[in-house]
């Protein structure tokens, strides 16, 4: 049959010596193309501990994390992180009020505490301008956020009245936060107290104490803000809603509720 194809009779048992893909490496083939899909559908935010869970999900029950890690490595894929810049207060601190939180970030129920901070985004157009988070510790839910140009008491007055609005909380609540002015003024004090909520201070110059929402502003500005070029305030204002409604609380999963999203923990803890 060579002869009549003119085709070389060493070509022909080389082919015949050639095996087919072995099982492992189809496996691993797929693996690594259900990784890339998980990786970038995350934003290119997870690393291996999400992935893993994820892969879990879609019939890797028995996956290691060093397996993952490993495929990761030769993809060359790995989770983005880039070191938060944090502005420093001059203005006089307030020195009255409790810190009724202590560092006790443990919860038993939605809408038991909250802590609150704001952070700096820049943009190109309007210069710096100011997201302040509401964010329920059993949950890991953003409840209630403002953004703003500028950094007076209105922007924390909106984020908690979004939060209010929509969680709808019990007296007794506790909200905490940093001392900065816009937490300690008249206003903000007034209007946590008619609606019945407990409010709660760091202790001065002691960022420790508010860790679960500055964990937060640290995860958007690696998983959102430091990835995006900010045109100016409109187009940082649509980024950052897509990021906290569409991602972060309906999409993002977090180890510490069992590798679920906040919304889906909010409604099992609704429901239960």
């Amino acid at each position: 049959m060579c002869k009549l194809l003119d085709y070389p009779r060493s070509t022909y048992y080389d082919k015949q010596k050639e095996k087919p893909e072995n099982k492992w490496k189809k496996e691993n083939k797929k693996l690594q193309e259900d990784i890339l899909k998980i990786y970038n559908e995350s934003g290119k935010v997870y690393g291996a501990p999400k992935i893993r869970e994820k892969l879990k999900t879609q019939g890797y029950e028995k996956i290691s994390l060093k397996r993952v890690q490993r495929h990761m490595k030769k993809l060359g894929i790995r989770s983005i992180v880039v070191k938060k810049y944090r502005p420093q207060s001059t203005k006089k601190v307030y020195e009255e009020g409790e810190n009724l939180l202590n560092r006790d970030f443990t919860t038993t129920k939605i809408n038991e505490k909250w802590v609150a901070d704001i952070t700096y985004i820049h943009t190109q157009k309007d210069g710096w301008t100011y997201l302040a988070s509401i964010l329920d510790l059993h949950t890991q839910k953003i409840v209630g956020y403002s953004f703003s140009k500028t950094m007076d008491t209105s922007l924390v007055l909106k984020a908690l009245d979004n939060a209010i609005t929509t969680q709808k909380p019990t007296k007794g609540l506790i909200i905490h936060s940093d001392r900065g002015s816009q937490y300690t003024s008249k206003e903000y004090r007034k209007a946590v107290k008619l609606k019945e909520l407990k409010l709660s201070y760091s202790a001065k110059g002691c960022p420790y104490d508010n860790a679960c929402i500055e964990s937060f502003h640290a995860i958007l500005k690696k998983e959102c803000v430091y990835l995006n070029t900010f045109i100016d305030y409109n187009h940082a204002k649509l980024v950052l809603f897509q990021y906290i409604e569409g991602f972060y609380n309906r999409k993002r999963i977090h180890s510490s509720i069992n590798y679920m999203t906040p919304s889906e923990y909010e409604y099992l803890c609704k429901v239960a």
